[in-house]
Formats: C-alpha cells, sequence, structure tokens
C-alpha cells in the first residue's frame, strides 16, 4: 500500500456518487488496501431503519465493505449489532478511486442482494438501470456493468461470494 493520509490515519471518506452528484459520504475505518482491493469498515451510514422486505438496515449494523480499483463492482457483508450476518448487498459501480483519505465510487444503480443462507439471491434496481440512459451515453460502462452483475450472481449462486472477500 502506498503512503497516503487514509493510511496514516487509519480513517477515510468514504464518496458514493451518483448520476454526477455525491449520493452520500460516509467516514470508515480503513482495514486493508493491497493496492488492487480496499476494504473498510463502517456503521449504518443511513438515518434511521430502511426495510427493503427482504432486509432490513438499522442503526447498529456494521457494514465490512470491498471496493475494487478494477472491477465494477463493490461488495458489502452486513452484519447486525450483535455480530450475526444478515448478508452481502452488491452495489454494481466504476472501480473506485482512493485519492488521498477519500474512497470515490460511482454507483450504476445495479444491486444484488445476497441473503447470509444464501438461499435468496435477488437483483436489484434493473429499472433504475434501464432508465438512466447509459446503455446510450456510455454503452462500454453498460456493458460492463451488467457483466459484473452477471459475475456476482454467478458467484452467490455457486458458494463463491465468501471466497472473493478472503
Amino acid at each position: 500500500m502506498s503512503a497516503n493520509s487514509a493510511e496514516q490515519t487509519g480513517r477515510l471518506e468514504v464518496v458514493l456518487v451518483k448520476a454526477g452528484r455525491t449520493k452520500i459520504r460516509y467516514g470508515a475505518e480503513l482495514l486493508g488496501d493491497d493496492g488492487t482491493r480496499v476494504a473498510v469498515s463502517a456503521p449504518w451510514a443511513g438515518a434511521g431503519v430502511r426495510d427493503f422486505g427482504f432486509v432490513r438496515f438499522e442503526p447498529g449494523d456494521v457494514f465490512t465493505e470491498y471496493y475494487w480499483r478494477d472491477r465494477w463492482y463493490a461488495v458489502k457483508a452486513v452484519r447486525d449489532a450483535e455480530g450475526a450476518l444478515k448478508g452481502w448487498y452488491c452495489d454494481i459501480t466504476r472501480p473506485a478511486v482512493l485519492s488521498g483519505a477519500e474512497l470515490v465510487v460511482e454507483d450504476l444503480d445495479l444491486d444484488l442482494w445476497v441473503s447470509a443462507d444464501g438461499t435468496a439471491v435477488l437483483r436489484l434496481d434493473e429499472d433504475e438501470f434501464a432508465d438512466s440512459g447509459l446503455s446510450e451515453s456510455d454503452p462500454r460502462a453498460a456493458a460492463a456493468a451488467v457483466a459484473a452483475l452477471d459475475e456476482l450472481e454467478a458467484l452467490a449462486r455457486g458458494g463463491g461470494l465468501e471466497a472473493l472477500l478472503a
């Protein structure tokens, strides 16, 4: 890992960008950076409870988040306040960029949820992705996003998601 302010402080800011605007920004503890993958830990950064129907994110939840500089996704292991795994929330993103103490990630609307026991593998927000216009404005990025979603779904269904994070 190269010397930077994130390494020196052990903290960084995760900046999630969507459609050119900052969607959310939150502090996280840097767990590791091998030059390709950055791992951080952060408490649930949302306001209050967010109930998706298949999972609830709530105060006390802890996200161990994995971002790649060379892959079009981020994977977040979600644990409750007692440490029990709820599942994995996967964001389809452009490759992450770490600059100083900021980890910037561009959300491309597609998501995948995988329950802790692996029985639920849900593709999410495909309608938002279609409405985003990315297929017309940046066909290469759109193709990379769809390929990334397919890759993560295959890993999840084949039991390989945890190995990706090891």
